[in-house]
């Protein structure tokens, strides 16, 4: 298996920086997935950074990284409070999967509060806005060692 990971984003993420920035602030997606590279580099990992708005890619993606990744950082978007299909799919690919979100779903509305696919993640980290990305692929790096 190679040493990389899959970092995958779900719907309207493509949307950051011009979508709500006073909750997910002002970073593209573009300046994450940069991030996201450069940070999984010093960890010594490929970054596999990809976004779909379409929750059936989402579920297709998860089985290839089952396959070819060590592990899988996740930020779901509205499909982690609803999708029971993302759940089956992380529970079925056998690799440490780290849900994320950049705003904390707990402060928000009622709604956002539970997800579908937490309970089947190693972890959840939410609330830190662009860092959560780099704090899900700290978590990999310390469960895949």
């Amino acid at each position: 298996m190679s040493k990389s990971i899959y970092v995958l984003n779900g719907p309207n993420l493509n949307l950051l920086g011009k979508r709500e920035p006073g909750i997910y602030g002002g970073q593209t997606l573009d300046d994450i997935k940069a991030s996201c590279i450069a940070h999984g580099e010093k960890l010594g990992f490929t970054v596999d950074f990809r976004q779909t708005n379409h929750e059936g890619v989402l579920v297709d993606w998860l089985h290839e990284a089952g396959e070819k990744a060590l592990g899988v950082a996740i930020n779901p978007g509205a499909y982690g409070h609803t999708s029971i299909a993302l759940h089956d799919a992380i529970r079925g690919i056998g690799i440490p999967v780290i849900e994320l979100h950049l705003s904390n779903i707990h402060a928000r509305e009622e709604f956002r509060h539970k997800t579908m696919t937490s309970a089947v993640c190693k972890g959840v980290i939410c609330g830190f806005g662009p860092v959560s990305y780099t704090l899900a692929l700290d978590a990999l790096a310390h469960v895949t060692r």
